[in-house]
Parts: structure tokens; sequence; C-alpha cells
């Protein structure tokens, strides 16, 4: 919901911090606030108001000498004013504020009491905290410039050209001088042995629809991603049914390169279904060319797959914002928690799949969740995803590998997600798009993106360029022109060595074809269910 920027250090000037934090006013375009503390340390603050509209602005002190700035939404905050916070007097009535109030009382041992999606920093005179959720929902990065002061932002734009060295801040730690990284989740399923409990498909269903609702949480409308998947489709579906029990209606959004595109398609059949009000956006190949660069900016990253998914994103989210709507769900993890990648059915055995699984949710924050997070927040839209819920998370990656496996039900990628919502009694969602094979977002919108976006690439990189390429670029060099050229947009923007290393290439495992599409796997071609083989009309 905001872009936040820390400084521990005095001798920063306030002005040039002010316009590093504007680097990220895409972020936050509703309000914009710096506090410089008594001992000289800087905190800086761009809001996207969604909770506490009138006086949540950022930063806030606590009940004495602490501040606080946070990006992202806790969503237990009442749960913990009404409880272990209640001898607490606050200032507004954010979700953020009870983090200060926790540091407050329990010194740095309050992260994992934290629910929710965040990046923050916390100073109290010289001392300070700096923590980032579970899975990396909300992006956070940190560095350290020639006099040693210490920076966190959620973006790389306000720090590089100020810090010798700088990365990534690990999910699910928080930092302190005096303790460095801490991880403090460190949930069960980890240890892939442990992944051995029986499939209750009730749980997972409950588990989704607490994770959806805790999500809606918002002073001002809420919106959702439709692709028309499973997975953006079931959140839909759920939310539906959700704020109809409020007597609110929920606006769907979906994005092609046309009406006919896959995702469009069914999309259209998902929103009849539920019943929301649809709104369908389409963008030309030669648009998704046009903003590349301004796209890659807004990224950070010049992974392959993560550029060619944005683009659609980053057109969809503008059409979003524009029609006043601030916040939206979106279906990102399911296919890592599940197995659902094509690639997946290619497994050398259960142990293998399951330790992939644990891998690919551990790195969500190197891809998707990037992506999903810069793409919305270009145009100041913030993304919740509900499958990536603690508590679902706890439900669903400790079922034993056997259940998730596609070979287990004839090839049938997520069959269990699938399952746990096939209600025939009491449908949600149309029998076609419930047991749909998968697409990569990239490859839904319309086939002809990515093919004439890799055409388009080729004709910028020459032969030799590309042959000099582990030359040019000595750390991670790309492979391919595609690669190539996005290399070199992102190179123009962030030069820096610690930038590049930033970035890690999502590239599947256990097939020959190593480009990121999921046509590239052979199982794309080769579905063998005849709901997976169907024609969605609209």
């Amino acid at each position: 919901m905001c872009g936040i920027l820390a400084i521990i250090g005095k001798g920063k000037d306030e002005q040039l911090v002010k316009q590093l934090s504007k680097r990220m006013s895409h972020r936050g375009p509703d309000e914009s606030d710096t506090h410089i503390t008594e001992n000289g340390h800087i905190l800086s603050h761009e809001r996207l108001s969604i909770i506490d509209l009138h006086s949540g602005r950022q930063p806030i002190q606590g009940t004495s000498s602490a501040w606080m700035i946070h990006n992202g939404e806790i969503y237990n905050h009442q749960e913990l004013r009404e409880g272990i916070l209640k001898d607490h007097t606050f200032r507004t009535k954010s979700d953020s504020e009870v983090i200060v109030h926790l540091y407050e009382k329990f010194g740095n041992d309050f992260v994992d009491m934290l629910d929710g999606d965040f990046a923050f920093v916390v100073i109290n005179g010289d001392n300070y905290i700096a923590g980032r959720d579970p899975l990396g929902v909300k992006p956070l990065y940190y560095g350290m410039d020639e006099r040693g002061r210490v920076y966190f932002a959620s973006e790389m734009k306000p720090i590089a050209d100020q810090c010798k060295t700088f990365s990534t801040f690990p999910p699910g730690h928080y930092y302190t001088a005096e303790t460095g990284f801490v991880k403090y989740y460190k949930p069960e399923y980890e240890d892939y042995t442990k992944c051995d409990k029986e499939l209750d498909l009730v749980a997972i269903r409950e588990a989704l629809t607490e994770a959806t609702r805790k999500r809606l949480m918002s002073d001002v409308p809420i919106g959702v991603l439709l692709s028309g998947g499973l997975d953006s489709s079931l959140t839909s579906s759920i939310a539906a049914r959700l704020l109809k029990e409020k007597g609110k209606e929920l606006h769907s959004f979906s994005i092609g390169l046309d009406a006919d595109a896959p995702d469009a398609k069914a999309a259209r059949k998902v929103a009849e279904f539920l019943g929301t009000k649809h709104h369908e956006v389409h963008f030309t190949i030669e648009q998704g060319i046009e903003i590349l660069d301004r796209l890659i900016w807004h990224l950070e990253t010049y992974d392959v797959t993560s550029v060619r998914a944005s683009t659609p994103m980053y057109f969809l989210s503008k059409a979003i914002t524009d029609m006043g709507i601030k916040v939206v769900l979106s279906g990102e993890g399911a296919d890592e928690i599940f197995g659902g990648y094509l690639y997946f059915r290619n497994a050398p055995s259960t142990e293998d799949f399951t330790k992939e699984t644990i891998e690919r949710v551990q790195k969500l924050f190197t891809a998707d969740l990037l992506r999903a997070d810069k793409s919305t927040m270009a145009h100041g839209l913030e993304a919740r995803v509900p499958f990536l819920d603690k508590a679902f998370l706890d439900v669903s990656m400790l079922i034993k590998g056997e259940e998730k496996q596609p070979k287990t039900y004839d090839g049938k990628e997520k069959y269990i997600l699938r399952k746990a919502f096939d209600t025939p009694d009491n449908p949600y969602l149309p029998d076609e798009v419930l047991w749909r094979q998968k697409e990569q977002f990239s490859d839904g919108v319309g086939y002809n993106w990515i093919d004439q976006l890799i055409e388009y690439c080729a004709a910028q990189v020459t032969d030799e360029q590309l042959e000099k390429a582990a030359i040019t670029f000595p750390y991670n060099a790309p492979t391919t022109k595609e690669a190539y050229f996005y290399r070199t947009i992102f190179h123009k923007y962030y030069p820096q060595v610690s930038a590049a290393q930033t970035v890690r290439k999502w590239i599947p495992k256990w097939q020959e074809n190593q480009d990121p599409s999921g046509r590239a796997n052979a199982a794309h071609v080769q579905a063998d269910t005849e709901i997976a083989k169907s024609t969605i009309t609209a």
C-alpha cells in the first residue's frame, strides 16, 4: 500500500531524502511525509490510503520515542488492539500502528505475531528493527553507503545510486544492528519429511475461504484480477460469495490481446457465472513493446518470464486504478503450493516433487510476487494474495506429496485444489473452468504476445552482441536475444553489480526446453483429459 525509505545514520540532507523517496511516488500517490528523529535518522513514506483514510498517515509515533514506517496490511490488527495491546493508547485506526506498539511492548520478539503482508522499519533512539513478511509479498531492499549509513527501501530506485552495496531483504526475517538477520518464520513444511499429512478437502476449502475473507479488509473498493485460470477464478468466486453476504458487488478485471484470447474467454464465463461487474481490457503487441523500457524500470528485474507476464498486468493495473479501485485480490502461489506448473509432471520422484514445491514457495519473492507487486504498484494498486496466507500454507503445504502429484490423478495438475471446490450442489465455478488446463499468464493473454515479443527482441540484438554477452554482462549473462534485450534496459537504469545480483532467473526443471512459457512443456499439447482439451466459448 506504500513506499518506505529509512536511513539509519546522521548527516543525510532532508531535501535529498525527499527526492529519493519521490522516486517511489507511484507506490503512494495519496500522501508523502518525512520524519527526522532526535538522533538524526530519517523515515520517509509515500502513502496509498486503504485503511484509516484520514488519520493514518506515516511515519507513526508510538507512545514515546519510537517511530515506524510500514508497507502492506496487518490483517489481525484489530485482534491485537483488543488483545495483547489493549493497555495501549493508539493515535490512529491504521492497521500499521500495531507494529510500533508491539515493538514497545515486546522489543524485537514480535514479528511472528503479525498476520499480514509487510515491510517495516521501527526506530527508537539509535536502536532499530526492520522486518519483512514470511513469503516476501511486499518488497524490501537494504544497503549501506560510503559513510556507513544503513538504508531500507521498498524498491531499489531510492538507494541504488546512494549505496556502495545493496541487496534484497530476505522474507521471513527481521534485522537489527545487534542481532543481524534473524529468521522468525520457521514453518513445519520447510522440512519436506513433515509433508506427510492426509488429504482433507474441507480443511483446504475452509482455510482458503478464511484467507480470502481477511483480505477483504479495506476502507476503499476492492476488485479481483480474473484471468480465467483456476487460481484467480477460485479467489474471485470466494470473494464474490463473501461480499454478496454483505450486499456488496464485486468488480472483476481481465486482460488479453483481444476478446478471443484464451484467458479472456474463460474470464468472461467465470464473471457471468459469479455475477461480477466485469471489465475486459485489451492491449496491442505494439503497445506492449512500447512500454518495455518503462516497465523494466518499474520491475527492477531482467527475468524473462517476469517481464513477459508483467506487461499485461501493467496495462490492466492502470485501467483498474483509473476506475478508482485501489485493492485487488490475485491468485499467486497456488501453482507453487500444489505443483501446478506443467513441468511438475516430469518430477522423477515424489520426494523431488515435494522439495520443488517447497523451494518454489520459498522463492516466490524473486519472481511472481515481485511481478505482482511492482506491476500493480506502478499505478498505485495493491495486490493481495490469499493463497499465501500463513494458515492456508500450514494446511496445504503439509499434505503428502503423493496427493498433489499430477501423475497420481492421470495428469490433472492441482487436482486436490480443484476437488476441494468441486461441490455440485453449490458450485464455485463452471466445470470447464474448474478443470481447465493450466496456462501461464503471459501465454493466456494471447499466444501471439510471446511469439512476437521474442521476434521483436531478436531484431534488436545482433548475433555478435549475444556471443559477447558474458563480456558485456559478466554476472548472470543472458543466453537468448530476448534476455539480452531486457538486460540492456535493466542495465541502463541499474548498472550496479549489486542490482544485477538481486535478480533470479526462473527456469523450469525436468524439461529439455528451458523457455519459461508453459507451451514449452510437452504436456501443454498432450493434455489427457477431455475437459482440459475443451474449448471455452464466450
